[in-house]
Order: structure tokens, then sequence, then C-alpha cells
């Protein structure tokens, strides 16, 4: 029996397992292609995920995968991988594809300016591609509507800004107006009502009085008693 050496044997492995290699890659992709159109994105996912672990220059993964982001709404993941498949692609047309993606991936994120930017591309290595020029139009005027709810939503902030300046202003008219009334009080404090003072006895009517007491001390006491105890009331008792 003919011996093989061992160089030999590892040689016709590889070559062997490179079909294998190759076909599995191929099958992780188809796998995923199916999961894709029956709506099984994070799965599908997986799998090109695992077909890049073994290809990692694999323009269909990264592009598949990119496809599969964008319908899980993880809009930024999936650019970074159309930018990958775009930059490793080869043609023109695939290139402009991965924009045109890129495109679509930034109208779901609302960045319609950078979304415009990505079609503009698109249509630059793919001119005749009616989709990219029907998506170019409908983010020209989402950009608009986006601009006039910004510049709405400015002035109706600005106006609202005006409206709170006025507020403060007058609310601080206000407090100087009560601040000044204070220190005004402070400094000039109310002077009491004038109470009625009793009327002043002249020394001539005082003198005369005395000479009275002198003459007749008791006789005038008495009298004095008598007025006091006839004098009305001005508050009722209970």
């Amino acid at each position: 029996m003919r011996k093989t050496s061992t160089a030999a044997w590892i040689s016709m492995l590889l070559l062997a397992s490179m079909p294998v290699q190759a076909q599995s890659v191929r099958s992780l992709v188809n796998g995923g292609n199916d999961l894709y159109k029956e709506e099984k994105y994070t799965d599908a996912e997986v799998n090109y995920r695992k077909a890049l672990e073994k290809e990692k220059g694999l323009v269909q993964g990264h592009f598949n995968l990119g496809n599969a982001l964008a319908k899980e709404g993880k809009f930024d993941d999936a650019i970074k991988e159309f930018a990958i498949a775009g930059e490793k692609a080869t043609s023109p047309e695939t290139k402009g594809h991965a924009w045109y993606n890129i495109g679509n991936s930034l109208m779901g994120g609302q960045k319609y300016q950078d979304a415009v930017d990505a079609y503009i591309k698109s249509l630059q290595l793919n001119p005749h591609d009616q989709e990219a020029k029907y998506n170019l139009s409908y983010a020209l005027q989402k950009l608009k509507e986006q601009q006039q709810k910004q510049d709405k939503d400015k002035d109706k902030k600005g106006k609202n800004q005006d409206k709170k300046n006025q507020q403060n202003k007058d609310q601080q008219k206000q407090d100087q107006k009560q601040d000044q009334k204070k220190q005004d009080q402070k400094q000039n404090p109310p002077q009491n009502q004038p109470q009625p003072q009793e009327k002043q006895m002249s020394k001539a009517d005082a003198e005369r009085i005395l000479d009275v007491l002198k003459n007749n001390e008791k006789e005038v006491q008495k009298k004095l008693r008598v007025r006091q105890a006839a004098r009305p009331k001005t508050d009722k008792d209970w």
C-alpha cells in the first residue's frame, strides 16, 4: 500500500475544507435571506453576522446586514454596514445602491438633509435610478416641511419668550413699587390722627375757681359731683 506524506494529507484536507467553508458562508447568507423574507429580522441579523465572522469582507453580508438592522430601526448601525458594503464594492451600481440604502436609513432617522445628500451621491453613480430620484424628491419635501416647522417653533418660542420677558418686567415694576412704598412708609411713618384735646383752662378762669373754692369749697364740690353723675354714657352695659 502506498503511503502519503503528512504534508500531502494536510494539503488535501485544506483543499477539501475550502468548498465546505465557502458553502457555510453561502448557507448562512441564504438562510438570513429566507429569514428576512419571513420578516424575522433579528434572526436574519444573527445569520449575516455569523457569515461575516467567517468572511469579513463579504459585500453581500454587510449589505444584507444593513437591511436587517434598518428593519429593526437600528438606523445608525445600518448606515455603518451600508458604508462598508459601498467601500468594498467594486461596481458603481452596487456603490450607488449602498448610498441609496444609506439615504433610506437617514430618512428613517428623520435626518432629511443628510438623506438628500446620500440620494444625490446614489444618482451620481446610477443616474437612471428612478427610485432614487423619487426618494430624493420626497426627501426634499420632508426637508422643507422640517425647516418650516423649525422656523414656526422658533418664532413661537421667541414670542413666548417675549411674553415671559414682559411679564417679568411688569412683575419687577410691581415689586419696585411695593419696595418704594415700604421705603416711603419707613422714612415717613404715618402720623397719628390728632385726638380732640380738652379745652385748656385760662389763667383767669383758674384764679376765679380758686377764689370760689376758697369762699365756699363744700358747696362747689357738691355741684361738681352732681354734674359728673349726670354725664351721659357712650357705651352700653350688658
